[in-house]
């Protein structure tokens, strides 16, 4: 199967537009692109490795519904969706969003990474990461079935029906998140597998843990996706001038579950491989040949260190990076 490529939108903090939103949109289907991603938040706290400390969020449905409204064959994702809200309501909504976009849609949920926003609306108590197991379980009864009975002692209903159904049948449900029990619990229960930032040596590990699980159990490996922050332009020292590489080192080594370099600490771009792609257009198709080489089928580029810049990394991407790797040329 062909490498996918998509893009996660600019809907959150100071360049979140109507403009960059739609037209953008347009222009990545024009220029070939496979997918558009949304991320999620209730009450947004920006990553200051990663963000300027502006709040603005436009919600990720929402989002979508009208990004899907104004092109035609886009896949519409979320990378990921908090289960902040009632499983109910999100089949209702993306069962409505089938309707009138088509099939289109993958559900990337995720457990979250802030206690503030489920204490917001009283679940503090509750586990996220069961959370995430609800409703995946909650959506594909009430996707497919009427008269749903169900307790799991979070959630609790009978004699449920929800319509309209989606679309093409279940909306494809995929785990997100770069730790090793995400990897596994997309193994054990979801379509697909999709980390942001992660190291290729991590991913490599994580990959292989679920290909181990999928066949001991006999269900499909899930599609493996990934988001890795991206700045592409002529030469990559002009690329590097539009990332925060000391940011992103920082994070990386106060990351828990990493596969460290073989120094023991990420120090250099280079030990970044994976959780970066930066570069010329040469050298980005480079970089994704690695993630292809690991199994990646899918890979969103996160241009959020230049969102100011969104319409040009589209058109760059578009014009000088899709088209060589897909025709086999470095």
């Amino acid at each position: 199967m062909a490498m996918k490529f998509g893009l996660l939108l600019p809907h959150f903090g100071e360049q979140a537009s109507r403009e960059k939103l739609l037209e953008g949109s347009k222009l990545a289907e024009a220029r070939g692109f496979d997918s558009v991603w949304v991320r999620d938040h209730l009450v947004f706290e920006p990553h200051g490795e990663m963000e300027k400390p502006n709040r603005t969020f436009y919600d990720a449905l929402i989002t979508l519904t009208a990004i899907g409204a104004v092109t035609d064959k886009l896949q519409l994702g979320t990378g990921s969706l908090i289960p902040f809200r009632h499983p109910l309501i999100t089949a209702l909504m993306t069962g409505t969003m089938t309707q009138l976009l088509g099939d289109r849609l993958i559900l990337g949920f995720g457990a979250g990474t802030f206690d503030h926003e489920f204490e917001a609306i009283g679940w503090g108590d509750l586990n996220r990461v069961e959370l995430v197991r609800s409703n995946a379980e909650i959506l594909k009864r009430v996707f497919t079935e009427n008269n749903v009975d169900y307790d799991d002692g979070i959630f609790s209903f009978n004699d449920i029906t929800v319509e309209p159904k989606p679309v093409g049948g279940q909306i494809p449900f995929w785990y997100c998140g770069a730790t090793p029990k995400s990897a596994r619990l997309a193994a054990e229960y979801a379509d697909g597998w999709m980390p942001g930032r992660i190291s290729l040596r991590t991913m490599e590990k994580r990959i292989s843990v679920m290909r181990e699980m999928t066949a001991e159990s006999g269900r499909p490996m899930p599609t493996v996706g990934v988001i890795p922050p991206t700045s592409i332009e002529e030469t990559r020292e002009e690329a590097l001038k539009h990332v925060n590489i000391p940011g992103l080192l920082a994070w990386a080594n106060k990351a828990k579950f990493a596969v460290k370099p073989p120094s023991g600490t990420f120090e250099t771009v280079e030990d970044l491989e994976g959780q970066l792609i930066v570069g010329d257009p040469e050298q980005a198709v480079a970089e994704l040949r690695k993630f292809e080489a690991l199994g990646v089928e899918h890979l969103v580029f996160d241009f959020r260190f230049k969102f100011d810049r969104f319409f040009d990394q589209i058109e760059l991407l578009g014009t000088e990076v899709l088209p060589r790797f897909r025709d086999g040329s470095a």
